[in-house]
């Protein structure tokens, strides 16, 4: 078998898929890239029995056909170090040698049987959805950083996906923090849902970026979902279980509002965030009709810092606690100028929403539960 493209082209597809692979796997095989040459079409799967990802390439040459697999991480090596040359592969199908040739140099490696790499899961009598890629891959940006790490209740690790007749949400939570994205321009007859794990996620939202209204075509069962797109084809067993009842845990009645500068008051909660408790990241806001106070404290080492900000409020004076790293990562997710605080008691959540928000379809909503002040 022999193959010839580009070394870039190559290495572009093998570095998408070399996040599927485990730094340690219990099956030697899964360290590989699987090739699979037929016709004039190169396919390279790399797969971790939970999360299986296929690129097809088209080289510029190519003669007979068969599998092999290759090592990933001295494949990828070995590219990183071209510059954007053909480069030529050349495998002997009875010992697996593989002989990697370009204008001046020579390079061998050893494959092996492709037989023991796992087979491509088929999802049977699949549900099938059509996003836009920016949709998708703004769907679990917004929402990947508030899924728990609790192996206890893997439902929580991933993030929620439901389609309906109005809209397609996304919801995520760890019981501490909880996002819910909704499109309104994206929607089914039948409504369906399903968890999607977040290293899958993640190997998805990487490749999606800047791909604007490509459509990802979503095919789906009670265990297994593919997403595809252009060259890539990424299938990945779901994690099972019904998801909390989120809409439950959001407060609907808020008579409390707090408007103010969003990068002003990420700014302000990032300084004196510094000075706070490094068990709790616990941070005081004490709100006095249009002044907002940030309070932190260490008392074990007799740190303490105070930030006065102007903002624009309606309700009862009050304070509240909340964790400092958990409300920048909120703010750090979304884009708007202003964002809005809703909150109805001390011990109760709050919920933040963009002030601001140019695009009609799209409604985000971010609640925090508050830490007990000291």
């Amino acid at each position: 078998m022999k193959f010839i493209l580009s070394s870039l082209k190559l290495l572009k597809a093998i570095q998408a898929l070399s996040g599927v692979i485990n730094s340690s796997n219990t099956l030697p095989i899964l360290d590989d890239f699987l090739f699979d040459i037929n016709d004039d079409e190169l396919k390279i799967t790399a797969s971790d029995l939970e999360t299986t990802m296929t690129v097809s390439i088209k080289p510029d040459m190519v003669e007979g056909k068969g599998q092999v697999t290759i090592p990933a991480r001295l494949l990828i090596d070995v590219m990183k170090n071209f510059p954007d040359i053909p480069v030529s592969f050349n495998i002997d199908e009875a010992t697996l040698a593989i002989e990697i040739t370009t204008g001046e140099g020579r390079y061998k490696m050893v494959g092996h049987k492709s037989d023991e790499f796992p087979q491509v899961p088929v999802i049977a009598e699949p549900s099938v959805w059509d996003i836009p890629a920016d949709v998708l891959a703004c769907g679990f940006e917004k929402t990947i950083f508030a899924t728990g790490n609790d192996e206890i209740r893997p439902i929580m690790t991933g993030v929620f996906m439901a389609m309906s007749d109005t809209c397609l949400t996304f919801v995520a939570t760890d019981a501490h923090k909880l996002v819910r994205y909704r499109r309104m321009d994206v929607k089914s007859d039948a409504a369906a849902s399903f968890i999607v794990p977040k290293k899958p996620i993640n190997q998805l939202k990487n490749i999606l970026a800047g791909r604007a209204d490509e459509p990802v075509h979503v095919e789906f069962n009670n265990t297994n979902a593919s997403f595809t797109f252009g060259e890539y084809k990424l299938i990945c067993r779901l994690i099972e279980g019904r998801y909390p009842n989120y809409e439950a845990v959001i407060p609907t009645t808020n008579p409390n509002k707090l408007i103010v500068d969003r990068q002003l008051l990420n700014a302000a909660i990032k300084r004196v965030a510094i000075f706070s408790s490094k068990a709790t990241h616990q941070i005081r806001f004490k709100i006095n009709g249009q002044e907002l106070v940030l309070t932190a404290e260490d008392l074990d080492y007799s740190n303490e810092a105070k930030e006065r900000l102007t903002c624009n409020y309606s309700g009862e004076d009050m304070e509240i606690g909340f964790s400092s790293k958990f409300f920048q990562e909120m703010l750090a997710n979304l884009s708007q100028t202003e964002i809005q605080l809703e909150m109805s008691a001390p011990n109760r959540a709050g919920i933040i929403t963009p002030v601001d928000n140019q695009n009609a379809d799209e409604d985000i909503l971010m609640l925090l539960m508050p830490v007990m002040l000291n």
